[in-house]
């Protein structure tokens, strides 16, 4: 698309663009963005149970990882308790297990 000068007759700047780092943040969420802060680098991880992600997440981020991106193994993502026959052989395979607000709160 073109912009044109009479694409912005009724442009108000604070409204419409504003400074980084603030409302309606469509130059970015932070006032310097990536030159003052690298962006935030996601591992994509999860396994087995609550538990174990628990740990693999601590064990990520003290060696540097900046975010973490939950994988659910595929009952999860399916709405699938771990007990329900449709589960099985596939708990834990792909990523963890979560079928409670406990397994939750311990992730």
């Amino acid at each position: 698309m073109l912009y044109k000068p009479d694409d912005i007759i009724n442009f108000d700047y604070n409204r419409d663009l504003g400074n980084p780092g603030e409302y309606p943040y469509t130059r970015g969420i932070y006032p310097t963005m990536y030159s003052g802060r690298l962006w935030t680098m996601r591992q994509y991880a999860g396994y087995g149970t609550a538990e174990e992600s628990n740990k693999r997440y601590k064990y990520l981020l003290q060696h540097g990882q900046t975010g973490l991106s939950v994988a659910f193994d595929l009952p999860t993502q399916m709405g699938y308790d771990s007990s329900d026959p449709m589960a099985l052989g596939e708990v834990g395979k792909t990523g963890v297990a979560i079928d409670t607000l406990a397994d939750m709160e311990i992730l």
